[in-house]
Parts: structure tokens; sequence; C-alpha cells
């Protein structure tokens, strides 16, 4: 059975809009301040390892409970570069990667971990504001949308739920004109659109306003716990601490324990060329709304504040041997598919070219959230999984990282979703033949009204299928 994204778009349409993008990500064509690397031993309180949200949250919130802490923040590259400046910009209130996902894995807190979620991203909204960071944020709620008629008792579902007003075909195209809307649903509150490498690069700025010394270009390669104090071995550099943060999702873990706990999966984005006001009449989107699909493997779409769309998902790619490696991110036929589907969904922007494109990887877990522990006597904490949902949750889990190292019980400390570990990824060969698997059986169930095969049945029994 085919979907709508299956139908034939004109070739030589594709590839004339791709013709001139440029490779790599839009967001980060804004002028950054360079910050030193690190190049002599430091003593330090804190030591927060990852310049991305993660660690900019977790280091600047570290500096307002206790201001006369030393903190030091390193990052390998620069602040924002990998995932932090290269994802949609969508500040979702989920901290589970979704209601069906949080409410599969806990459900007898899933209206708690909702509330916090939601308190995250009214205290994220507020924070923003109260300290006069520049990051295009607009609380514009956000629209799913069904595009295959299996999809609409979906979106019926989450409606009665109280997620959302459900609309009809033509109150959803009234919204957004897509021919490809056969209903909606529209949550007013629970979603954020920001411009990403803004936000990251505002919050370094908040960090350093507090106290906090970042250094760039600076790769921790370990971390000794022998001694009174933790020492992280960078690759110039020695830093002696009391504590430590690990916020380096993706990339490999500075603990071999972690290291089967992730892997890094690509999403690909495109980006357009500013549309003139002509163009958005075509669509209508007066109210800016952040706006995905509810297919397995799904598409986002927002709206710049110089009225480019920004167009990412759908392929979600691994490589064999967990590898994050830049060569990944040019996948022309990835380009050219999500161009196909861009047309397919708004077939009166025809004259719409692309101005950028960019890849990213994202890290995964096994129940796709993310996942927090101590390590080293408790001298150490860490938080991986986010799989692509991070940019409001990453607040919430810089809390928890710091509840934890302070070894006090809080309402965030005491809930399972961050008492219980995820199950590991298998070791290679496995992990690949069974990510491409469940990657192959979710692209099946697209195409066969949403019926999920013995394989993802079994996943889903084992507490490892993929329900958001």
């Amino acid at each position: 059975m085919d979907t709508v994204f299956d139908a034939p778009v004109d070739t030589a349409l594709v590839e004339r809009a791709l013709a001139t993008s440029a490779f790599g990500s839009m967001w980060l064509d804004i002028p950054r301040p360079q910050r030193p690397r690190l190049t002599g031993p430091s003593t330090c309180d804190l030591v927060v390892v990852g310049g991305g949200y993660t660690g900019l949250w977790t280091a600047l919130h570290a500096a307002q409970r206790e201001p006369g802490k030393r903190i030091v923040l390193i990052e390998a590259d620069r602040i924002g570069w990998a995932a932090s400046g290269r994802n949609g910009g969508f500040v979702d209130a989920s901290l589970t990667h979704g209601e069906e996902n949080g409410k599969a894995r806990w459900p007898n807190e899933i209206d708690t971990l909702d509330a916090m979620g939601l308190e995250n991203l009214d205290g994220m909204q507020d924070e923003l504001a109260r300290l006069g960071l520049d990051t295009e944020w607009q609380r514009t709620g956000m629209l799913t949308v069904a595009t295959e008629p299996h999809q609409l008792q979906w979106l019926q579902d989450s409606a009665a739920d109280g997620h959302g007003r459900l609309l009809d075909t033509a109150e959803v195209r009234a919204q957004v004109a897509s021919p490809t809307y056969l209903a909606g649903l529209f949550s007013a509150d629970t979603c954020a659109i920001v411009h990403p490498a803004k936000l990251a690069l505002e919050l370094a700025r908040a960090c350093e306003q507090a106290g906090v010394h970042i250094y760039e270009h600076t790769a921790a390669r370990r971390v000794d716990s022998g001694g009174v104090g933790l020492r992280i071995e960078t690759d110039r550099a020695v830093i002696t601490a009391r504590q430590a943060v690990l916020a380096t999702n993706v990339f490999p873990s500075l603990l071999k324990r972690n290291r089967l706990h992730t892997v890094p999966v690509y999403d690909y984005v495109l980006a357009t060329e500013p549309l003139t006001d002509a163009q958005l009449d075509r669509i209508g989107w007066k109210d800016r709304q952040g706006v995905g699909d509810c297919a397995n493997q799904f598409h986002y779409y927002r709206l710049t504040m110089d009225n480019r769309i920004v167009w990412g998902g759908y392929d979600a790619v691994y490589h064999f041997g967990r590898k994050v490696d830049p060569a990944y991110e040019d996948r022309p036929e990835t380009y050219r598919r999500l161009a196909a589907h861009f047309f397919v969904t708004f077939p009166q922007l025809d004259d719409v070219r692309f101005s950028h494109r960019w890849a990213g990887a994202i890290d995964t877990n096994t129940r796709f959230c993310a996942h927090w522990g101590l390590a080293r006597d408790g001298r150490v904490a860490y938080v991986n999984g986010f799989t692509g949902l991070g940019v409001g949750a990453a607040r919430f889990a810089a809390d928890v990282c710091l509840d934890l190292l302070d070894g006090r019980a809080t309402p965030r400390t005491e809930l399972q979703m961050v008492r219980r570990r995820p199950l590991p990824f298998p070791p290679e060969p496995l992990a690949s033949v069974g990510i491409q698997a469940t990657r192959w059986s979710l692209d099946r169930a697209d195409h066969s009204a949403g019926r999920r095969n013995l394989f993802l049945r079994a996943l889903d029994a084992v507490g490892l299928g993929f329900d958001s």
C-alpha cells in the first residue's frame, strides 16, 4: 500500500530546488565568539564536559545554585556546533519523547512527567526572558497532522485524552494549506520554537556572566577518580575537580559502562530561501505553529523569523560501528527524498528553492528518551539518550544531574524514569542488524495502515518498541 509520500514528483523540480543549496547548518551561519582553549592545569569545584544545551544548562544552574562555586565547562569543538546547532528548534514539553512512549513505560507516573515537562517549558520561557537572552523564542504550539486514513484514529484518541484540539480536514487546511492533510491536532501550550544556535550561544553568554569559565577546542580524554579529586585529562591539560557532569550525548562516553547504551542515528534537514509574501499566502500558516505528521517515519517543519521553511525528518540512518563521522552528513539520496516530500506536501510552492542542507547525529537509546546515572562514588553524573527531543528536556536533565550530585532526594530524582536505566544495545553486528530490521519494519507499518509486524510486536512486548 502506497503512502501519500510515495506520489511521483518531477525529478527536474527536485534537482533544481536543491542545485544551489549550501551544505551546512543554516543556524550556524551567524557570528559566533571564539573562546580560548585550555592550555594549562585547572582546578574547580565542578567540571562540565560538553558545550551543548545539557552542559550549558548544567553549568548555568550550578552557578545559580551556588554563586561562589568555581565551574569550568569544556567543549571539544565550539559551543553549539553539534546537535544544539543543527536541530529544528522545537522546544517540546515532553520529557518522554511523546505521550505514548511515556505512558507505555511509566504508566503510574505519566501525569507527573507531563506536569513536570510543562513546568520545565514554562520555566525555560520565563528564565530566558528574565536573563534577556535573544533566542527568537515563539510559543507557537504544535500542530500534528494526519496524512493517512489510519492516523485519524490516533489523533481522535489523543484529543479524547485531552492532548489537544481536533481539527477536521477543512479546519486543518485553513491553518496550513496542504492537500496531504486529512485532520490535525493542535496543542497550544506544549511547544515553542527557537533559533537553536542562538539558544546555545546565549546560554553560553549567560554562563559567563554567572562566572562560568568556558573553554572550546578542549577535548576530554579520560576521567581518573583516584585520589582526593577527579582528574579529567584533556588533549592539552589536566583539570582537577570535586565533581563532574558528562553531557557528551551522542559522542562516546568517558565511562565504559555507558558505551553500549546509546547509538548515533543521523537526521537530515533542508531549509528554503525566505518565502515571499505571495508564496506565504499560498500556504497560510498565519499562526506559525510547529508542524509534524504522525507517521513512524515522520516529517517536522516550522517557519523561521525570516520566513524560511525548515523541513526535516523521515530518514533516520544508522551506520555500522556506532561511529559519528562527518562523512555521513552529505547524503544526496536523503536530501532528494526530503525535497520530493516537501513538494508533495506543498505543491503550490514549486517555485521555492532550498538554501541549505545539513545533518546531525542524534543520541538514541532503547527507551527513546534520556537516562541518568552516577559514577565514581557519586562524584560524576551523566545523562544521554534524548533521541532528538532534547531542546527542552536538556534543561530538566541538567537539574536532575545537579540533584544527583547533591545526593538529596527531590521529586525529579524519585522518578522511576530517573532511577531506572534502559537496556543497552547489543554489540555489533547485532546492533546494526536489529536497528536496520526496526527501520524496515517501521516503514512497512507506515505502508500497511499502521499495522506492526511480528518483529515490532516482539520489541513492544519487551519494552523496546518505538511508540512515540
